[in-house]
């Protein structure tokens, strides 16, 4: 095997190749009405396609990358996935009907889930126990920039040029990740650890996912922190630029919020070592779920102002934080003989949960922040109630040695 690469350099490459997906969502915020307009989109509620569209791809892809990187490992999947990411920008920034935009957004989420699922296979295979979580929380750092600057990102486009200038801006973060990993990093996936491409072997590693013990409560927990999530995501606009009347200043309060899931991250790293993974989840989900009962108390009160708002909103994000990184590492990290295709069966879950409980929180909206702090409750509490009820210790070995999960 090629020598590896830095933990430093490793971060940052992983990191750049996990925010495709955060780009290709988060710098489009800004341009879903003016792409409406300029390609005839005649009913304004068909323009939230352009980003559902992306998970549609992103539903497929997670399903198959995994079970394909652990057959013929994972460097060359990645390449894959990001090629297919490029062509699906090329599509976008080329189409002139709303049709084709959709189908080259589906071909951004199909290779950005190669990116989603072969990373963290790739840090499995490298990392394990809380060494893994600390890696994982430091490439959350980088990759939470996404997030807080996209949104700005695109309205300079905007302003520079249009918005299909954005698909070529996200074309070239692809192609230049693409080629720094092609040269630098090496296979993660030895030789003899790989398996046939197989549908009996691939059913077998989801049964193995889905049914075991430590894996399956973690995935359902990180599926309803995720969930609320979307919520906040899908919700955003709506709450910062018009109830709370931010205009276009909505963009820097979005990316101020997204800069404390980063910080939190950053805390993570420095913890999650000393006290454990479990102990820093049900630390957050903790306080989740106590700031939100008072968020949602002060809504129904008719006393929750903006920055009362932002400020639960920022510290819940801390929450967040911590929990991104920790949740997976936990759901992983009895399986890594399978990273592949469990990280497909985690991501798949997660993704779908995600989508219907953000929806479910989206439609319940009725003009205050109330759903989004009632899906916080409520899937703050669930996740604790499977973690505390079903999720038991695993002593696994992996790189760093053995280490209780």
């Amino acid at each position: 095997m090629e020598k590896k690469i830095g933990q430093t350099e490793f971060v940052i490459l992983m990191a750049l190749i996990m925010s495709y997906i955060a780009l290709a969502v988060d710098a489009m915020l800004p341009a879903l009405v003016q792409i409406g307009s300029d390609l005839s989109v005649t009913d304004p509620t068909y323009i939230q396609y352009v980003i559902s569209s992306i998970f549609a791809g992103m539903g497929i892809g997670l399903i198959f990358f995994g079970p394909l990187s652990d057959s013929i490992g994972r460097k060359p999947v990645v390449i894959l996935g990001g090629l297919i990411y490029i062509v699906g920008c090329v599509l976008s920034y080329q189409a002139q009907s709303f049709e084709v935009m959709l189908f080259g957004r589906a071909l951004q989420g199909l290779g950005g889930a190669s990116a989603r699922v072969i990373t963290v296979a790739m840090i499995r295979d490298r990392f394990v126990g809380a060494k893994m979580a600390k890696v994982m929380s430091l490439i959350m750092i980088i990759f939470i920039l996404v997030p807080a600057f996209a949104p700005s990102l695109g309205l300079i486009i905007i302003k520079l040029a249009s918005w299909r200038e954005i698909f070529l801006v996200m074309a070239g973060v692809s192609l230049f990740a693409t080629i720094w990993f092609y040269f630098r990093q090496e296979e993660t996936l030895l030789k003899e650890k790989r398996k046939a491409f197989r549908l009996g072997i691939i059913w077998n590693g989801v049964k193995e996912t889905v049914t075991h013990s430590q894996s399956w409560p973690y995935m359902l927990s990180a599926g309803f922190i995720f969930g609320s999530f979307v919520g906040y995501l899908s919700l955003s606009q709506q709450i910062l630029e018009i109830d709370f009347h931010l205009g276009s200043q909505f963009a820097f309060a979005f990316g101020g919020l997204a800069l404390f899931i980063g910080s939190a991250s950053f805390f993570n790293s420095f913890f999650v070592e000393t006290l454990g993974m479990r102990k820093m989840v049900e630390m957050a989900l903790i306080g989740m779920f106590s700031l939100s009962i008072c968020g949602f108390a002060l809504e129904l009160l008719g006393v929750l102002s903006f920055w009362p708002f932002y400020i639960y909103a920022a510290l819940n994000f801390i929450c967040l934080g911590i929990l991104f990184g920790n949740l997976n590492a936990l759901a992983l990290q009895a399986l890594g003989h399978i990273a592949g295709v469990a990280n497909s069966v985690i991501s798949s879950v997660q993704t779908f949960m995600s989508a219907l409980i953000g929806s479910l929180i989206g439609a319940m909206y009725d003009g205050t922040p109330r759903s989004l702090l009632l899906g916080y409750v409520i899937c703050s509490s669930l996740a604790m109630f499977f973690i505390k009820q079903f999720a038991k210790k695993h002593v696994v070995e992996g790189a760093v040695g053995k280490v209780e999960a």
